[in-house]
C-alpha cells in the first residue's frame, strides 16, 4: 500500500474526504515552494500535488499559467520538481506530481517514474496523456511502484469512464467542470453526477478538482467525493502576499479553513487547531 492508498484509507476511517492541495515546484521560488508546501500540510492537507511547471499549459486558467511562468523564470526543472516532491514527503504526506507528458516523456519515461520512486512520491496526475498512449507510462509505474492518475470529465462516456477508471491507480481524478482550471464562485453542479457515474463501475477513491476555492465549497464536495483538490486558490494566495512569511500564514490558514470542509460530518465550519 502506498502512502496515497494510506492517506485515502485514513481520511476514510474518519469518516472525511481527503484535503489535496496543489502548488507548481519552484513557486514563487524552489525554496519557497517547498515552505509553502510545508504550510499547506501544518494546515491540514492530507496529500500534496506538486505542479511540473510547463511552457505550454493549455489546461491551466491564468492564475496557474503565472504561478508556472514565474516557476519557469526562476530556473525550475523537472529535476527539481522531483527534489520539491521528495521534500514534500518529508512532512508525512502523500505526494503526487501533477506533469503534462511532454515533460515526463523528455525525462525520460522510466526515469522519471524511477526518480520520484526514489524521493518517496506515490503516483503522477498526467491530464493530457490518455489510457490508450499510456503504454509506456503503465510499465514504467508498475515497475517502480508508483501510481497512475487519470481524468475523467463530465462528458465522458459511461465505456470512456470504464477505460480511464481502469487505467488508473492510486485515485480517479475527476473534472468537476468543463474548460481550464481556475477558482469559481460555486461548485459545478455536474461534479456529483460525475462522480456516482464514476462509482458504480470503480472502487477507486474519485476526487473532484477545478475551481474549490472555500471550506464551504470543500464541504460540499466532501459530501459525494473522496478527495477535494484545490489549487489555484492557494496560488493566488501567495500572488497577492507581500511576503514569503504572510504567503505561508495566509496559506495555512485556507487549509485549515478546508480541512475543516472536508470533515462532512462536522456540523460547524471551526478551523482544524
Amino acid at each position: 500500500m502506498t502512502t496515497l492508498n494510506q492517506a485515502f484509507a485514513r481520511a476514510r476511517s474518519e469518516d472525511r474526504a481527503a484535503l489535496i492541495g496543489y502548488l507548481p515546484a519552484g513557486f514563487p521560488t524552489l525554496e519557497g515552494s517547498v515552505r509553502l508546501i510545508r504550510a499547506m500540510v501544518e494546515g491540514g492537507v492530507d496529500i500534496v500535488e506538486v505542479g511540473l511547471p510547463y511552457s505550454d499549459p493549455l489546461m491551466d486558467g491564468p492564475v496557474i499559467q503565472a504561478a508556472a511562468e514565474q516557476a519557469l523564470l526562476s530556473g525550475i526543472t523537472p529535476a527539481g520538481v522531483i527534489e520539491v516532491a521528495g521534500e514534500a514527503t518529508q512532512t508525512g504526506a502523500a505526494t503526487v506530481i501533477m506533469s503534462y507528458w511532454n515533460p515526463v516523456e523528455r525525462y525520460g519515461v522510466d526515469a522519471f517514474a524511477r526518480d520520484l520512486a526514489a524521493v518517496g512520491g506515490s503516483g503522477v496526475i498526467t491530464p493530457d496523456l490518455t489510457p490508450e498512449e499510456a503504454a509506456d507510462w503503465t510499465t514504467a509505474t508498475r515497475a517502480h511502484g508508483i501510481d497512475r492518475i487519470f481524468l475523467v470529465a463530465p462528458s465522458s462516456t459511461d465505456d470512456r469512464l470504464r477505460v480511464v477508471s481502469g487505467a488508473c491507480s492510486g485515485f480517479v481524478y475527476a473534472a468537476s467542470t468543463m474548460g481550464v482550471t481556475g477558482v469559481r464562485t460555486e461548485v459545478s453542479d455536474r461534479a456529483g453526477t460525475l462522480v456516482a457515474r464514476t462509482r458504480t463501475i470503480t472502487d477507486l477513491p474519485i476526487a473532484v478538482g477545478l475551481g474549490v476555492s472555500t471550506g464551504a465549497q470543500a464541504r460540499e464536495i466532501a459530501e459525494f467525493a473522496d478527495g477535494v483538490i484545490v489549487g489555484s486558490a492557494f496560488i493566488r494566495l501567495v500572488q497577492e502576499a507581500g511576503s514569503l512569511a504572510e504567503a505561508e500564514e495566509a496559506v495555512a490558514a485556507l487549509a485549515r479553513e478546508l480541512a475543516a470542509g472536508v470533515r462532512r460530518r462536522t456540523q460547524d465550519m471551526t478551523p482544524v487547531p
